[in-house]
């Protein structure tokens, strides 16, 4: 029991919380995340410089990836070997990088998401970029640190002569941190370099004349210069990349769209499977076939398009819903100072430029003190050459190579490393012409050595070195920029043409709230009267419109509901049809649909009139029923009820310029004429203003729009069951908001109430008594009396009770004179 002591006892959160710790912490930095100064990640750092190591470079043959990668996977990188040749094959994937920095035999997989073949097949070797990466590596220029089994040194940064980091981007995801860096042109990026070396203080617009975004291997067109640089500034920010396409026309009245650049990343295989379902699904009607004509020339997809169809729409449509157009989100993410940061554009430059910095100052040094030691050895050996008797006596006369050195040491004053020197000395070096041999070295020494003392004693030739070095790499591997950059986001637009087969229907409204469209053959093949309803139902709305047109629908109670045609339920004639509640919500029980309005286009030029029982009054542009975003379920209200008993009892939709009167007829039997202008025009939330001057227990029974002159009959219908016409002109114009003038001879007794008021031009109404009693009646059998008549009985009250209801009677059958607004 005694060994108890060295046993910790520790709580599971003490340990998961360290653990987890110290795992992320390996996670961030040597594995997921690049760092600022090469752009690097650690698998990609040791494969660049193991293949380097073995003379595995761009002027020697390929050589087979197991090799590489067992190279790799033994001194370096202790991990999977499929983990390895992944990150390698990637580097040599001229889709995904913007300068490769492997070259690869074989198949190294595909734009299409094809799998690469396994490395026993596939041949590497680093590509002439990579060279400038490593170079100056065997000049102590970057730290070396033992690898995992301390048999080796790696090191732990590449010099990078070239800022790798911008120019190939990153992507990758660790603990906490994810790192989203696109590639860019490798011209541009050493030119803002160069300008932030002489302008430590420039801009970030400044900086982005030179860098003015990414430029990715695939091309494609980048919008947003605004988003662009507030990714520059804060290494986040997201912009809209999009394929490179055009529209071609082809023979009989024919288009195809032709894509040949797509957004980065974007599996080419899965955009064009997407396209093809977009066609087999009809999303968009149009399309006849979607192929990949890619081949080894370049890429190419096509859309090729039915007759007569709107290219861009289709075209929108494809950007908008398939990844032909993506969002690319910036998410600059390194490891700077060994923490991860999130770096901006400047600082990234920075960093590189610091980075470089160290690297020449490091190889000046090293080169500095290889100069002065072979300076050294030089002047040993021009000393020697010129007493040469001496010399040879000398080491004649020694015991040995030490007694050798030593002598010459102790008699001629030469220094232990010249001894060595010169007793390893080839007898061939005698000669003459080896003297001025070394005089000239111990002169362009000379110049070598104060050269690298003025680099390392004076930053700006320090600087001037830096910039040489980049401009010769820009001038090597320069290329032009392969990706567009627009400044604007381009707002897509989908046009419902596009996704809506055109074609004219039969609508059909019920008073009610049933709702359908059918096809024209099945209207046809059933007869008007046999449209589909229920008992007690009346058809208020039957037009023949098309699929491309939209209905305003008005209910009693203020609801505005907006529905295009072609999202209709396509129903036959005799079906009874959706009814609106299934997919509106709040609507009330009582609820019943007042009035249908189609269009094409909504008219700024006009207005909608509502009249409410309680004696209210108002006008709204039409313009204000823009379809809003949640039109599927929720209403529009189109009037504010200041009295919860109140409901919408007219609703028309009139041209501005039309001089119109509004006439309205009370309960208690007032009539009052108006000229609509006093009507304010107001917005869809207001209540209105007061219509009529009502009595406290009268109310509005109905509103007509009549013209000031001519003749309008109207038709009344009383409680008592008393129908008259007469001309609504015969009521003088007063104001709104009047009481207007008696249209009916008030009786002392049992005086008549007026039930209905409506237009009195050749209609067909019902109407029905307490008793459920029903009169069908044609207006135009009544003649037109003046104003103090009470007209004729239809029915006896005492019979049947009070006339409760009156409806006017709609044929279902198209009117020909129906034309959409």
């Amino acid at each position: 029991m005694e060994h108890q002591h060295d046993i910790q006892e520790l709580t599971l959160e003490e340990v998961m919380g360290d653990r987890f710790g110290r795992y992320s912490k390996y996670i961030i930095q040597e594995r997921a995340l690049p760092d600022i100064r090469d752009g690097l990640k650690p698998v990609q750092r040791r494969i660049l410089f193991a293949m380097n190591k073995d003379g595995n470079t761009y002027d020697k043959g390929f050589r087979k990836s197991a090799k590489s990668v067992g190279n790799i996977m033994g001194n370096y990188h202790p991990h999977g070997d499929s983990s390895i040749y992944e990150a390698m094959v990637r580097m040599s994937q001229d889709w995904k990088l913007r300068e490769v920095l492997i070259e690869m035999h074989g198949n190294n997989g595909s734009m299409d998401g094809d799998p690469p073949a396994a490395m026993r097949y596939t041949e590497a070797r680093l590509s002439e970029l990579s060279g400038e990466m490593l170079k100056d590596i065997e000049k102590d220029t970057v730290d070396l640190v033992w690898n995992f089994d301390d048999t080796e040194k790696e090191p732990t940064v590449l010099p990078a002569k070239y800022p790798n980091l911008l120019v190939n981007g990153s992507t990758g995801i660790s603990a906490g941190y994810a790192t989203e860096i696109p590639t860019h042109n490798l011209d541009e990026v050493i030119s803002g370099t160069i300008y932030l070396i002489d302008h430590p203080n420039a801009s970030l617009e400044k900086l982005m004349e030179f860098i003015p975004g990414p430029d990715f291997p695939t091309g494609g067109i980048l919008q947003g210069k605004e988003e662009l640089k507030k990714a520059y500034e804060s290494g986040r920010g997201k912009v809209i990349l999009r394929s490179q396409t055009r529209i071609e026309d082809m023979k009989g009245n024919k288009q195809q769209i032709v894509i040949t650049e797509i957004p980065y990343e974007v599996n080419k295989a899965t955009l064009v499977k997407k396209m093809d379902e977009v066609r087999l699904n009809k999303k968009v009607e149009g399309i006849a076939e979607v192929r990949d004509e890619s081949d080894r020339t370049g890429l190419r997809i096509v859309v090729e398009l039915k007759k007569d169809v709107n290219a861009e729409g289709i075209l929108n449509y494809l950007f908008k819903n398939t990844e032909l157009q993506i969002n690319y989100n910036f998410n600059m993410v390194a490891i700077d100072e060994m923490r991860p940061q999130q770096v901006g554009l400047k600082r990234i430059l920075e960093s590189y430029i610091e980075h470089r910095k160290d690297v020449v100052l490091k190889r000046s040094r090293y080169e500095l003190d290889k100069a002065q030691k072979r300076q050294h050895i030089v002047d040993g050996l021009i000393k020697a050459l010129s007493i040469l008797d001496k010399v040879i006596a000398t080491i004649r006369g020694s015991k040995d190579k030490k007694d050798a050195k030593n002598n010459l040491v102790i008699h001629h004053g030469f220094t232990e490393e010249q001894a060595e020197a010169i007793v390893t000395l080839q007898l061939y070096r005698l000669t003459n012409t080896d003297i001025t041999q070394l005089q000239k070295e111990a002169k362009d020494l000379q110049e070598y050595i104060a050269d690298r003392i003025k680099i390392l004693n004076n930053e700006s030739e320090l600087l001037k070195v830096i910039k040489k070095e980049l401009r010769e790499v820009k001038k090597k591997y320069g290329n032009p920029r392969l990706t567009k950059i627009q400044d604007k986001i381009e707002e897509i637009k989908i046009e419902t043409e596009v996704l809506v087969a055109q074609e004219d229907v039969v609508v059909a409204i019920t008073h009610d709230g049933y709702i359908k469209r059918s096809s024209l053959r099945s209207y046809s093949a059933s007869k008007p009267n046999e449209l589909g309803m229920k008992d007690g139902d009346a058809v208020l709305f039957t037009q023949q419109v098309n699929t491309l047109d939209h209905l305003l629908i008005v209910t009693n109670r203020g609801n505005m509901i907006y529905r295009p045609v072609h999202e209709l339920p396509d129903l036959k004639w005799k079906d009874i049809g959706e009814h609106i509640s299934q997919t509106m919500m709040n609507l009330s029980m009582d609820e019943s649909i007042l009035a249908v309005f189609t269009y094409k286009e909504l008219d700024p030029q006009k207005n909608f009139v509502m009249i409410t029982k309680k004696g209210l009054i108002k006008q709204t542009r039409m313009t204000e029923f823009e379809p809003w975003r949640t039109y599927k379920s929720r209403p529009l209200s189109v009037v504010k009820f200041k009295d919860a008993q109140d409901e919408l009892i007219n609703c028309f939709l009139v041209t501005q310029d039309d001089a119109m009167d509004v006439f309205l007829v009370s309960n208690r039997g007032f009539g009052l004429r108006y000229p609509l202008a006093e009507v304010p025009v107001i917005g869809p939330k207001a209540a209105g203003v007061k219509s009529m001057n009502l009595k406290d227990d009268d109310e509005v029974a109905g509103g007509l729009l009549v013209y000031s002159e001519g003749d309008t009959p109207i038709v009344i219908v009383t409680q008592r069951g008393a129908v008259k016409r007469m001309l609504a002109q015969e009521l003088n114009q007063l104001g709104r908001a009047k009481r207007g003038l008696m249209v009916l001879r008030e009786l002392k007794k049992n005086p008549h109430r007026i039930v209905y008021m409506g237009s009195g031009e050749n209609r067909q109404l019902i109407v029905q008594n307490q008793k459920g009693q029903q009169v069908e009646i044609n207006t135009n059998d009544y003649p037109v009396s003046d104003r103090t008549s009470n007209g004729s009985f239809v029915m006896d009250e005492k019979q049947g009770g009070t006339i409760i209801e009156v409806q006017e009677i709609k044929d279902p059958a198209i009117e020909s004179n129906q034309t959409v607004i």
